[in-house]
């Protein structure tokens, strides 16, 4: 298979024989966003003027922290903060309380459901929580990487039975490469690749039940002395099936 700098690493990850590429595709995104800013980069004006602007989410706050570099992380959220800070100020200052109603004071608050903002500061707060450096890192490649499946999956033989040969996509990824599928792909090629896609998420999905399924008999005192099979590591690998990411990858640190 002819490989360029923009195939590379979408083959590389199909060839990690994960359960899902794109989640291999994302660790190695977000671990070299990681690095690189609390690498030397955090001393560039430019880079941090976009991580000042822009933050960071829950996740990879905690991905930071523990990467080890007090230092760099104490330097990089110092500004973050003095802008954050400058911005909340402001929106609180201009904050205008919307109008009451007793029909609105009657009704209970539902935290269940996701809900518009329902004041300029709410939705602040909202995109403040949400944008992240890292985050942003990997969307930006995340969208070359889904055109990239598609123009192989078209074009090389190769690269088509390796998905085929696949364990298929975690939940969110195989959502997001559906969706793409909508716009890269004409009534044909769709009517050939979705029996395909649905076919292989099934098989494997199924495939990852029955292995945490006989996870759960194993540890039944009369199957002590059968084979685990593949079901030793199936419960992160169901996880990360159901949800995405690694549950069970090692704290990510600097190398010392």
């Amino acid at each position: 298979m002819k490989e360029n700098i923009a195939t590379i690493p979408l083959i590389k990850a199909f060839n990690a024989k994960d359960e899902c590429p794109f989640c291999n595709l994302e660790r190695e995104a977000e671990q070299h966003a990681v690095s690189f800013i609390l690498g030397s980069a955090y001393m560039e004006d430019d880079i941090r003027e976009k991580t000042d602007a822009t933050g960071f989410c829950r996740h990879h706050f905690k991905m930071m922290y523990d990467y080890g570099n007090r230092l760099g992380n104490a330097l990089i959220l110092s500004t973050h903060l003095k802008k954050l800070n400058q911005e909340l100020a402001k929106e609180m200052s201009d904050f205008a309380p919307g109008k009451s109603s007793l029909l609105k004071r009657m009704k209970r608050t539902d935290a269940t459901a996701e809900h518009e903002p329902q004041t300029a500061l709410g939705a602040w707060i909202s995109k403040k929580t949400t944008d992240c450096y890292v985050c942003d890192h990997f969307r930006k490649i995340y969208g070359r990487y889904l055109d990239t499946f598609f123009d192989l999956y078209l074009k090389n033989e190769e690269f088509r039975q390796l998905f085929e040969e696949s364990k298929g996509f975690c939940l969110p990824h195989f959502g997001d490469l559906i969706e793409t599928a909508e716009n890269k792909l004409n009534d044909a090629q769709k009517r050939e690749f979705y029996p395909k896609a649905f076919a292989l998420m099934q098989e494997n999905m199924e495939r990852l039940q029955k292995e945490v399924a006989w996870f759960v008999e194993k540890n039944d005192y009369r199957n002590k002395d059968k084979d685990w099979g593949n079901s030793a590591d199936s419960i992160q690998r169901g996880m990360q099936k159901c949800a995405g990411g690694y549950p069970a990858d090692e704290v990510f640190r600097a190398k010392l």
